[in-house]
């Protein structure tokens, strides 16, 4: 259901949901209250007293009762709520840019989001965070479970030279999920061009530095998340330093960034060290979850090394929540050429087993084109035949819909995924 749209108006301090009604009727009850003692008193006071004849004029009772009554009121009423709210203005200036109206925002926005359902995203790179992107507008309560298998670019240098974690994936949501100006966004996803940090982004020396700081990953990323003023968290699958190794046909890939160089078909991927423990706080989240999202995502490179973890196939199988695998809009060279959903649908049950989501989107939007660049490079769109993934089970749902972005035709859009998971799995599941 839509939100109801904020009046531009005080009157959009009586919206429901913004726990601000109640209290300032408790106000108004208490200035009633203190009016009813001080009128006693000073009825008795005007009994026994002498009081100067200029007093008959201040006290309007030239006025009929009824008369004066409204006009003391009417009076007062306005004194309070031009009292209340400009002391309210006054405090809370300091801490929310914007004034009145950005405050009233930001509170409905606290208010709404955080009775949304508790969703977990999992996955890593682009779509990860499109998926957060659109998500973060429906729900306040989404924890992101990232993959660590990340070794290339300046995540790759980073890991094989202070031997943290790969910060990558995890400034990309930090960014998608954060409630900042845009210019402190684009301050984290800024790469340097030249010099000794060439290829570096500010937003993984950032973590680096929280890291060393704090001397705790788990820690850099909460205390980072409040920099960026992040709704929700974002946590690593494994704590576990790991590689990615695939095998394709006679070749053995070892580290992420070499898979999609493969020059024959995947067979299958694996980690080393092999069984890395599932980090309990992403099994707290899953636990907890109301709806679990996978994808969407590179499917060996970003979705696979959250699943092959060990503990995580068997607490998304144990956990009450809905699971939902979305597919990639387009295929992805070297990994998931000339793939159509089934293929996709293959290869996870390969690794996993079958029977693990309850729900399947994938594209029905076929019209959208391609980038030029993406076509010359072999990108093509993922194509959905219902007869050959209907007979996996009366479990899966499968819903195809328009979840493409017009922007860029190789991503998926974050607002049509987020209203498509919400309306259609959510609200009916």
């Amino acid at each position: 259901m839509r939100a109801p749209r904020l009046r531009p108006s005080a009157t959009r301090w009586l919206v429901p949901g913004l726990h601000v009604k109640r209290w300032l009727a408790l106000t108004i009850i208490g200035v009633v209250a203190v009016s009813l003692g001080v009128s006693y008193a000073l009825r008795e006071f005007y009994l026994h007293a002498r009081l100067p004849g200029f007093t008959y004029w201040v006290t309007l009772q030239f006025l009929p009762r009824l008369v004066r009554a409204l006009l003391f009121a009417v009076v007062g009423v306005s004194a309070l709520v031009i009292g209340v709210g400009k002391l309210g203005q006054s405090l809370l200036s300091p801490f929310v840019p914007g004034g009145d109206k950005r405050l009233v925002e930001r509170l409905y926005d606290f208010r709404r989001l955080g009775k949304g359902p508790r969703v977990v995203a999992v996955g890593g790179g682009t779509g990860l965070s499109t998926l957060l992107r659109g998500i973060k507008r429906h729900t306040g309560n989404v924890t992101a479970l990232v993959t660590v298998a990340d070794d290339g670019g300046s995540s790759g240098r980073l890991r094989e030279e202070y031997q943290i974690l790969p910060p990558g994936d995890f400034r990309q949501c930090l960014t998608a999920l954060a409630d900042v100006e845009p210019l402190m966004s684009d301050l984290f996803q800024y790469r340097f061009q030249e010099g000794s940090l060439r290829g570096h982004s500010f937003g993984n020396l950032f973590i680096m530095a929280m890291t060393a700081i704090t001397g705790d990953f788990e820690r850099a990323l909460r205390e980072s998340g409040r920099v960026l003023a992040v709704r929700g968290q974002i946590v690593p699958t494994t704590l576990q330093n790991v590689t990615l190794c695939a095998v394709a046909g006679d070749e053995v890939l070892v580290g992420e960034s070499r898979v999609p160089t493969a020059s024959s078909p995947i067979g299958h991927v694996f980690l080393v060290p092999e069984h890395p423990p599932l980090n309990p706080e992403a099994e707290l989240a899953i636990m907890n979850a109301e709806m679990v999202v996978i994808g969407p995502g590179s499917l060996f490179t970003s979705i696979l090394p959250n699943l092959l973890v060990d503990g995580m196939v068997e607490a998304l199988r144990r956990s009450p929540a809905l699971k939902v695998y979305v597919c990639n809009v387009a295929t992805q060279p070297g990994e998931t050429t000339g793939f159509q959903l089934h293929d996709h649908l293959d290869v996870l049950e390969r690794h996993v087993g079958p029977g693990l989501f309850d729900y399947v989107i994938a594209n029905s939007n076929l019209g959208v084109p391609l980038p030029p660049a993406a076509q010359e490079a072999g990108v093509r769109r993922v194509t959905c035949d219902l007869r050959q993934v209907q007979d996996r089970g009366q479990r899966t749902t499968f819903i195809l819909a328009d979840v493409v972005s017009g922007r860029v035709g190789s991503h998926h859009d974050s607002d049509k995924l987020a209203r498509i998971l919400m309306k259609r799995v959510w609200a009916q599941g």
